[in-house]
C-alpha cells in the first residue's frame, strides 16, 4: 500500500527532473486552492494562496481591512478551511499585505531630481574612486533628471 502523494513536499522523484517540475506542481495546487477558499473568506477580496507547509497557509490580499478581519477571526476560518481536503493539517492562517498592480510605483525612475549642488557632489565623488564601474555608476546619477 503506497502513502498519500503530499504535493508540496519534495519527493526523490523530483532528483531526476530537476525543481522545475516541483515548482510548477506547487503553483498549480496553489492556484488550485486559491479556487477553494476564495468563496470561504471575507468579500470582496481577491485572496492569492502563496504557501502551504507544515499547516501554515499563506494567502495575500489587497485590502488592509480584510487582512485585518481575517487575522482577528483566524479560529474560525482555521476552522472552515480544515474542511478542505487538502487543508485537513491547518494550523496556522499568515496573511500579508499585496501591493496593488495599479498602485505599485514604476521602476528605474527617480523619485525627484537631485539638486545641482548634489550632481556636483557626485561627480567629484566620481573623480575620486578608483573603480571604474562605479564612477560611471555615480556620473550616471548625476547626470539624472526629470
Amino acid at each position: 500500500m503506497s502513502e498519500p502523494v503530499n504535493v508540496f513536499q519534495q519527493t526523490r522523484k523530483h532528483i531526476k527532473t530537476g525543481n522545475f517540475s516541483f515548482l510548477s506542481t506547487q503553483v498549480t495546487a496553489w492556484q488550485k486552492l486559491t479556487k477553494h477558499i476564495q468563496q470561504l473568506l471575507p468579500q470582496p477580496e481577491q485572496w492569492q494562496v502563496v504557501c502551504y507547509q507544515n499547516g501554515v497557509l499563506t494567502i495575500t490580499g489587497e485590502n488592509q481591512a480584510m487582512i485585518s478581519q481575517l487575522a482577528y477571526l483566524q479560529k474560525q476560518y482555521i476552522s472552515q478551511l480544515s474542511q478542505i481536503h487538502e487543508l485537513k493539517d491547518l494550523t496556522k492562517l499568515q496573511v500579508c499585505l499585496r501591493p496593488s498592480p495599479k498602485t505599485a510605483p514604476p521602476l528605474g525612475k527617480p523619485e525627484r531630481e537631485l539638486s545641482s549642488e548634489t550632481q556636483e557632489l557626485l561627480r567629484g565623488a566620481a573623480d575620486f574612486i578608483s573603480d571604474p564601474k562605479l564612477s560611471q555608476a555615480m556620473l550616471r546619477l548625476a547626470s539624472n533628471k526629470k
